[in-house]
Order: structure tokens, then sequence, then C-alpha cells
């Protein structure tokens, strides 16, 4: 459930400003402080609703020169005023996030890895940004089946395990150690918001001693030809391979 961010919305109505006239101040703001940005009255509303959490450096820096307040004190939850950033070149960094943190013990360390064979069924969880959705933060899961080849790993999400339907990930990694490296490659469905485009990049995660989970983070372009990041995380479900594991795991995550 969304809270609504009425510490926002009472200090815009101090201003004497409707939410339309609130979206044209901050675009003012970013252009005289040379950082041009796409403020609308929608993006206002989901400040406000507390849909979107988060508003971009850009968004920030424009709030800030609006209301002569700092962003901390327009209602935005603190832990959330830095998940978002930009790199300078149109893409976006996730960071700050649970779901790419491993462990203090999860360090990469020269020894062999911690489990013998990471063959089995695993969660898939990945964040990204949306920029054609007022920058909200999505969840990408995947019920994925990993098989081992001597330290190469090699998986394909079931055909029904994917979070958004007709969305097979397949993943192509390495093991050196604790460190799990390679390329991650994601057809979206044809029916879905991005049109069936096919995203890929790359990977890297540590594997935490218990062998049952790796926390790390991917890399790859946006429709735009920017370069974004954002947290990974697998999560061991099942470490048998049987039609009857595969059978249960083939249905949409949670």
């Amino acid at each position: 459930m969304t809270t609504p961010n009425s510490t926002l919305r009472a200090v815009r109505m101090g201003l004497l400003l409707s939410q339309d006239e609130f979206a044209r101040a901050i675009r003012d703001a970013g252009h005289r402080t040379g950082s041009p940005n796409d403020a609308s009255k929608r993006l206002v509303q989901r400040w406000e609703s507390g849909t979107t959490v988060a508003p971009r450096p850009v968004y920030a820096r424009a709030l800030e020169a609006v209301t002569g307040l700092p962003i901390e004190a327009l209602g935005f939850p603190a832990q959330t005023l830095v998940r978002i950033s930009e790199d300078g070149h149109g893409g976006h960094d996730l960071q700050g996030s649970p779901v790419g943190i491993p462990v203090a013990a999860g360090s990469p360390t020269p020894q062999a890895a911690p489990r013998a064979n990471y063959s089995g069924v695993w969660l898939s969880t990945y964040e990204f940004v949306s920029s054609g959705r007022d920058d909200q933060v999505f969840t990408g899961k995947h019920f994925v089946v990993l098989l081992q080849h001597g330290n190469r790993l090699t998986g394909r999400s079931l055909p029904n395990g994917s979070l958004n339907p007709d969305s097979p990930l397949t993943l192509d990694l390495q093991i050196d150690g604790s460190t799990v490296t390679g390329t991650w490659t994601e057809q979206t469905a044809a029916e879905g918001y991005y049109r069936g485009a096919r995203y890929f990049g790359a990977l890297q995660m540590l594997a935490e001693p218990t062998g049952r989970r790796m926390a790390g983070k991917w890399v790859g372009f946006g429709k735009e030809f920017d370069v974004n990041t954002g947290p990974w995380e697998l999560r061991l479900m099942d470490a048998s391979t049987t039609k009857a594991v595969l059978d249960s795991y083939n249905r949409p995550p949670d």
C-alpha cells in the first residue's frame, strides 16, 4: 500500500500552485540551472500519491529550487532518495536495494566455490528503472533452471515461470571461487509494455558460503542506448531438476 506524500502536497498548496503550475515551475527551474527536466502534472500526482517515492536527482534539485526547502523536508522517505542516481550519460543506476547485497561473509576468495554443484531451480530477482513510466522501479522475477558443467552455468527460465508472461530469461555464467560472472538475455513479451524488445547485458554476483544465494548487479543498455545498472540475486529453491520439481515451479513467482 502506498503512503501519500501529504508534506509535498501541503508545500505546493502553500505556494498557491496547482499541480500543473507546480510541474511548470519545476521545468523552469531545471532550465535556469542548466539541468532540463520533463516534469509533468502526472509526475506531480505520482509524487503526491506516493506511487513514485524516489525523485531522480535532476528533479530533486529543481524541487529544492522551487520550494526553497531541502529534498529531505519534502516528505520523501529518506531511504529512497538515493535509490536512483544518474550516470551523466542518460542512464540510471539503482543502488541500496537488499536484492543485490551479498552477506559480509560472501566476499570473494581464491578458494574453490563453496558449493560443488549449483544445478537446480533458482528464483531470479532483479530491479530496474522504467524511464518511460515516470522512473518507477520495477521488479522482474523468473524461476530459472541452472545446469552446471565444470565451472560453467547455463540457465533458462521455465516456460510459465516468469512474473511477466512470455518473457523468457537466459543466463550464461562462469564460476571463479565465489565470483559468478556472465551475461543475461531477456526477450520481453510481444504484448507487453516493451513490445517484444530483446534486452541483454552483463552480470556479476558473489556466491554466499551456504551456496543457496548469489547477489550482485547487472548492467545493460536502455531503449535510448543509455547504460543502466541495478541489483540482481539468485536464490536456490530446489537442488533437484526432476520433472516433478520442474513442473512444481512452472508457474509465475509470488
